[in-house]
């Protein structure tokens, strides 16, 4: 029996040498070792011959689709792609999930890229429930394909944008927030008379008038008024509705919600931009693609489609600047430099 064993152990030994070398024939060892590796590495030669004919009808089919139908290649190379990298998100996201439910890490305690990668893959599935519930019923997946043809930047997530759609869709989103821009600043510069202290007051107003007048503010003028941001007048809780609604708008939340509901929206996505700056502090932006920047200004407010990358990095190390000393009672003061920081940059 103890012979038998052995004799199997090392005809598997061999056989899976000889399948990893590729050899076709009779291998040295015995007639039934030869015979194994013969069928092992036919059947290797035949998973790959099959894979290459697969290969070769997609590169094929995609040639045809880019000669014949080139509008629609483009579509259906994004969605293909986007598919794949869609499925790799997922696979990454769940793999974060595991290993904070197993180490006990809250999100704030992530790195950066993990920490935004959970945040776009949350956004996206939030996107997917009201089109998962329509395609429920029988025959509604004609219905659903056709809503995400017809609505392609409220239905399809942003990795089955095409690159004009993602350009023009991050284009309309800052044209949404620009419209409320100068509304905020005389929202902020109505609030001066309900400083008590002069000195706060006069610094507010004269900052309020810089930021009017076209020229980018430093970060220190920012700081000199930053405990006005903690409560009483400009607190996220202490603010009037009115205010905090068209600073909603900043995050693209919708602003017709109720008012505890809204300001309870505003301070999650408030805490989430904090604690991504203080990853992304710790990692540097040096270390980030252009791609990576783009988003984390994009995100913060600024229009990046006017501006080099170069521009976008000076920016994003200002607003850590700042970030790296705001605490978490004081995010309104993110939420305003949303506003004060990005509409004038870079000044004249």
């Amino acid at each position: 029996m103890a012979m038998c064993g052995t004799h199997v152990r090392s005809c598997i030994a061999l056989t899976v040498r000889c399948a990893k070398q590729g050899r076709y024939g009779i291998c040295y060892g015995s007639s039934q070792t030869a015979v194994l590796a013969v069928t092992t590495s036919r059947m290797y030669s035949t998973s790959n011959v099959r894979q290459g004919l697969l290969q070769r009808a997609n590169d094929q089919w995609e040639g045809f689709l880019e000669h014949r139908f080139p509008a629609f290649y483009i579509y259906y190379h994004t969605f293909m792609k986007g598919s794949k990298v869609l499925l790799q998100d997922l696979i990454e996201a769940r793999k974060i999930k595991v290993k904070m439910n197993t180490n006990g890490i809250a999100f704030k305690e992530l790195p950066y890229r993990e920490m935004e990668r959970l945040r776009l893959m949350r956004k996206d599935i939030i996107k997917a429930i009201p089109m998962f519930l329509i395609s429920l019923p029988p025959f509604a997946i004609c219905l659903v394909f056709t809503l995400m043809y017809l609505f392609p930047r409220q239905l399809l997530f942003h990795h089955w944008w095409t690159p004009q759609q993602q350009r023009d869709f991050k284009k309309l989103y800052h044209e949404q927030r620009a419209r409320h821009h100068y509304s905020i600043l005389m929202g902020i510069e109505s609030t001066a008379p309900r400083v008590e202290k002069w000195m706060l007051r006069s610094h507010l107003l004269s900052l309020c008038t810089k930021v009017q007048s076209g020229t980018h503010p430093s970060v220190s003028d920012l700081r000199v008024v930053q405990g006005l941001f903690t409560g009483h007048p400009l607190g996220l809780y202490n603010m009037r509705s009115s205010h905090m609604r068209l600073l909603s708008t900043q995050l693209l939340l919708t602003p017709w919600l109720p008012a505890f509901m809204a300001r309870r929206r505003m301070s999650a996505k408030a805490l989430e931009i904090l604690h991504l700056d203080r990853a992304l502090s710790d990692l540097g932006v040096n270390q980030l693609s252009d791609s990576e920047v783009d988003e984390a200004c994009y995100l913060r407010g600024l229009d990046t489609s006017r501006l080099s990358f170069g521009q976008c990095r000076e920016w994003l190390q200002q607003w850590l600047q700042l970030s790296s000393h705001v605490k978490e009672s004081e995010t309104s003061l993110l939420l305003h430099s949303m506003v004060l920081l990005s509409v004038n940059y870079p000044s004249p």
